[in-house]
Parts: C-alpha cells; structure tokens; sequence
C-alpha cells in the first residue's frame, strides 16, 4: 500500500522489485497476504491521519504489518496508534524494509537459482546440527570474560529459531543442539517478546521454545541451561519423551566459599533437591555438568566438599578443569592462588572419583533397550550415542555388525557391556532411517 507523492511511489516500486526478486508475489488483497508493508506519508496532518487510517485498516484486515516511509520517522506516533505493527522504518530504508519482511515471511528456497540450501552450510555431520538462541551472558563470573567478548544476553527473535530449526529438520537433521551462553535465559533481554510461527502468536520463553521444538520430530538436547526455578517445566517434556531426558547445566563447584568467590549461587544442598525431584519427575534424566578444580582460596577442605557431593550427586557426564588465569577475569586479582601440582593432584582425585560414579550408572543400563543414533558406520560395526550422550563430548554406544546402518539411523538396540564411559550393544529394530544420500 503507497501513500504520498511520486517519490514515495518510487521507494514502493523499488522494494517491491526487491521483493519480487527474492520470489515474493504481490498479493491483490489482505486476506492472501503473509504481510502488508505500508508506505505512509507524514507531510501535513492530514496526511498522517490518512496513513494512520491505512495502517489501522491494514491491521484489522491482515494483522502482520510493516510500516515505512516519511511518518515512519514519528514511530512513537505510530506505535502509540497502533502497538502490534511489526516493525517501523523511515523513508529511504530500503534494507530496513525487506529485512522486515523477511522476519515476517522468510523467503522460499530456489533449488535452481540459491547457491547455499536453505538450512545452511553446516560442519557438523548431516545428522545433527547446533541451533545457537542467543548471544552473550549476563552472568559476571569472576573466572569468565564471555560478557566482555561476546557482549550481554542478545536473544534471537522465537520465530527466527524456530524457523532454523524447521529448515534444520526438513533438511535430514535428526537431533537439535540447542547452545548458547545462558540457555535457560532466553528471552530475558528481549521482554520475551512475542513472534509468529506457524500462525500463531508464540513468546520468547525457555519453555515455549522447548515445546515448540518437540513438535518438530527430531531429539532435542539442551546445553549451558542454568538451574533457574522455571527449567523445572521442562522436565515433564523430558519424562514424556518430547525432547531428551539430558540437561547440561555448569555447576562448576559445590563449596559455597568458592561458588561466592566465582559469583555463582552458592546452594549446593538446594542443588542436591532439586536434582532429586527432577528424576522423581524424570527418572532416566542425564545431568552433564562441569567443574574447576584449583580456584584461587580453594583449600583441602573446599576440595573434599566437593568430593562429596559429587558422591551424592551421582551426575552422568562430567568434565574438569583445571584453573587458569584469563587475561581479564576478575579472578586473577583473587588471592591464595592454588599450586599447579595441587591442582594436578586434585584433578586426578576428581576424576577418578567421578570415574566410579559414571561406571556403575553405566552398568545399570545392560540388558536394557536404549534408542542409539549412528554417527559413523565401520566394516566391524557402528559407533553411535545414546539419549544421553552428546557428540564429542560425552561416551559413545559401540553397536555389533548388525543390518545396514547409516549416520543419521536411530535404532532400538540392546546393551550388553559398559565401562566407565561408554556401552555396547546389540541393535534389534530402526526407530527412524536417515534420509539416502
């Protein structure tokens, strides 16, 4: 819709030729249209009111509208009028616009004319691929310099990650790794504002996001979650198998004296019920979390505190690290530095702690059934991972020479060995078959 005089129809000519060479169609009325771009004009009053009109009429018959052009420089203006209009832009903000619309109706793939598929270019194997939600942290750990590289919380708009994660799966992908810095934050900075997807209204929440993920078939693995109140919601997905029973989540001590020199919460026996009502919830639950050893003022007793807790615990994935001083991290200025061959000592006594915990929850699981997906096929087998395994970081499943398995297979398999970190099976029937190349 263009109001205004000949130079205003000329910027609607020029996106609308944008438009149409991405593949956009003019639509001749609202009812076939995924969005309604408005150029108004704002030179007398009049003119404003007759642009207000239109921007009102355009909401009441479509509902998804953007707003450009000369009274787009008064957005207070149009926003007060009319609150749920996408986006507004001022005159001349060509990219401005189409950028809008896209937000609104992501353009369709061109097999014959895109050079990149639609779901990207990834590294990852074709089977699994990482679905980043945001960027930056809000969190000032005094041992991290993450808020200083990568900024504060920057969530992304809800459609936007779900639209990926569609594009993903569409595209072969079986299992979505969510990552971001504070993944149980999302939306935080963004007033957890609301998207559309799918045609319906949908808010930038933890819990919305994991939902809408669910629907979309694939495993669904949540990393760097952070043990806020509200992922309690998230367990029910999990104990009805909507997305995996895994929760990453860097505790990183248990002594309340090194959690308040690191600015961490420091409840560690808060910690411990918490865990406890989750696998009430949720028996099968994996928790991978990880640990610094040697933080400046940890003492023995620090130390053996969180040997202890460790014990009760009784975590699935774990990693430690060993402290080191990060050029910039507040931490660097704290005192009674830890030596490095106590910090040796103790990451050795960690890990072999930890080593028992990890070898008798995997010997619990022989003779069950576990769905494994395949990462890589050799002429003795496949090497695959369970429900509980993330790639490269966590145990694999060795599956014996059975029927012809490919990457991306999820298949019903039965365990019949364990050590300290990984399992063996046998497989008995595919749950779901990749995708031939």
């Amino acid at each position: 819709m263009s109001l205004g005089c000949p130079k205003a129809l000329v910027d609607s000519e020029r996106i609308i030729t944008r438009l149409r060479a991405e593949g956009y169609e003019l639509s001749p009325d609202y009812a076939g249209a995924d969005v309604v771009v408005v150029n108004t004009c704002g030179f007398l009053n009049s003119a404003k009111e007759e642009s207000l009109e239109a921007i009102g009429e355009a909401m009441a018959e479509n509902g998804r509208v953007v707003v450009t052009g000369c009274l787009g420089a008064e957005k207070d203006l149009i926003l007060a009028a009319h609150p749920g209009v996408l986006a507004v832009t001022g005159p001349h903000q060509y990219e401005a616009v189409v950028a809008a619309v896209h937000r609104a109706a992501p353009p369709l793939h061109d097999p014959f004319l895109d050079l990149v598929p639609p779901e990207g270019l990834h590294l990852t194997p074709r089977h699994y691929a990482y679905l980043k939600i945001s960027e930056g942290c809000n969190n000032r750990c005094s041992f991290c310099i993450i808020p200083q590289l990568r900024g504060r919380l920057a969530s992304r708009p809800v459609a936007h990650v779900l639209a990926e994660a569609e594009r993903l799966t569409k595209a072969g992908v079986k299992e979505l790794l969510v990552i971001s810095q504070d993944t149980s934050a999302y939306g935080l900075d963004i007033g957890y504002a609301e998207g559309i997807w799918k045609g319906r209204p949908l808010q930038a929440r933890f819990l919305d996001l994991c939902q809408s993920l669910a629907s979309l078939g694939a495993w669904v693995r949540l990393h760097y979650v952070y043990p806020y109140p509200h992922v309690d919601g998230v367990l029910p997905l999990m104990a009805e198998r909507k997305i995996l029973p895994y929760l990453d989540i860097p505790f990183q001590h248990a002594s309340p004296k090194v959690l308040k020199a690191m600015r961490r919460p420091a409840h560690q026996e808060r910690t411990l019920e918490r865990l406890l009502r989750w696998r009430e919830l949720c028996p099968d639950l994996a928790i991978r979390s990880t640990f610094i050893v040697g933080f400046p003022g940890e003492t023995e007793a620090d130390f053996e505190l969180l040997l202890g807790w460790l014990a009760e615990a009784k975590l699935t994935r774990v990693g430690c690290f060993k402290y080191e001083p990060v050029e910039g991290a507040a931490a660097n200025a704290l005192p009674a530095p830890v030596p490095e061959d106590v910090k040796e000592d103790r990451w050795h006594r960690f890990m072999a702690a930890q080593q028992e915990v990890s070898r008798a929850l995997l010997a619990a699981k022989v003779g069950c059934a576990i769905d494994v997906i395949v990462d890589e096929v050799r002429e003795d087998g496949a090497v695959g991972r369970s429900q509980w395994d993330a790639p490269e970081i966590d145990g694999s499943v060795f599956l014996a020479r059975g029927p012809d398995l490919k990457p991306g297979d999820i298949v019903r398999a039965r365990v019949t060995h364990a050590d300290a970190y990984d399992l063996w099976a046998s497989v008995g029937e595919y749950v779901q078959s990749a995708p031939r190349a």
